[in-house]
């Protein structure tokens, strides 16, 4: 792994609920994460994390932070991926010319205490309705009904399918590449490295090495703007 792109969702709920983040904790986190990722030699470059509720502070830390190089917006679960409230972040993402990745449930099955969580129907809605932004939808092994979010997300050429998570469900990746192909896969470890490392091992028995390395970090490197000989791990 020779560059990890991270995000930080404020305080973590210290001084604001994780989902639902204050701007101070926002601008915080974001100052914070700059600064690793200036002082990590080209290792670490991030997400600017927001909340689409302040709008305007929201669209002030995307121009600025991308400004400085961040790479990123970060969507968690403030608001559902098809609110209308949306769209001037969605906006802002296609004139820096960087991707959002959302953080979706594979199928929401019911409200949850705490946030906005949205699953791939709303994510692709909003994809439809900003076809000039590309969209990372995260996690797909993060557990929850997979294939809803597949089936969503297969004839949308712009939501890209993260890898992550810790599930290691038999028979997903598969179902990845049947619906989006090795093109729109992006790898990516979240919090549990061991089973993203898995996930490559199993991928290796079923694609050559020039589709590994667009799963590895060539597709990730197109989305971020990154130069075609860095390899990249989300």
């Amino acid at each position: 792994m020779t560059l990890h792109i991270a995000s930080i969702l404020g305080s973590w709920g210290a001084t604001s609920p994780t989902y639902f983040p204050s701007p101070a904790d926002l601008d915080y986190a974001n100052r914070w994460l700059l600064d690793l990722q200036r002082t990590s030699a080209g290792r670490i470059a991030g997400y600017v994390a927001v909340n689409p509720n302040f709008q305007k502070h929201a669209l002030e830390q995307i121009d600025h932070y991308l400004g400085e190089g961040m790479v990123g917006v970060k969507l968690a679960a403030s608001r559902r991926a098809d609110d209308r409230l949306l769209d001037p972040v969605c906006r802002a993402a296609a004139d820096h010319h960087v991707p959002i990745l959302h953080h979706v449930w594979q199928h929401r099955g019911r409200d949850r205490p705490g946030q906005e969580a949205s699953d791939a129907v709303e994510l692709v809605a909003l994809a439809e309705r900003h076809p000039d932004t590309n969209f990372i939808l995260a996690h797909i092994a993060g557990g929850g009904d997979w294939l809803h979010s597949l089936r969503a997300v297969r004839g949308v050429g712009n939501v890209h399918v993260d890898l992550s998570g810790s599930g290691v469900d038999g028979g997903m990746l598969e179902a990845c590449l049947e619906a989006v192909g090795v093109g729109r896969l992006v790898w990516g470890a979240d919090i549990t490295l061991d089973t993203g490392l898995a996930k490559l091992r199993h991928l290796e028995h079923l694609l050559s090495a020039e589709d590994m390395a667009r799963i590895r970090w060539q597709n990730a490197a197109a989305l971020f703007g990154l130069p075609p000989a860095t390899e990249t791990a989300s």
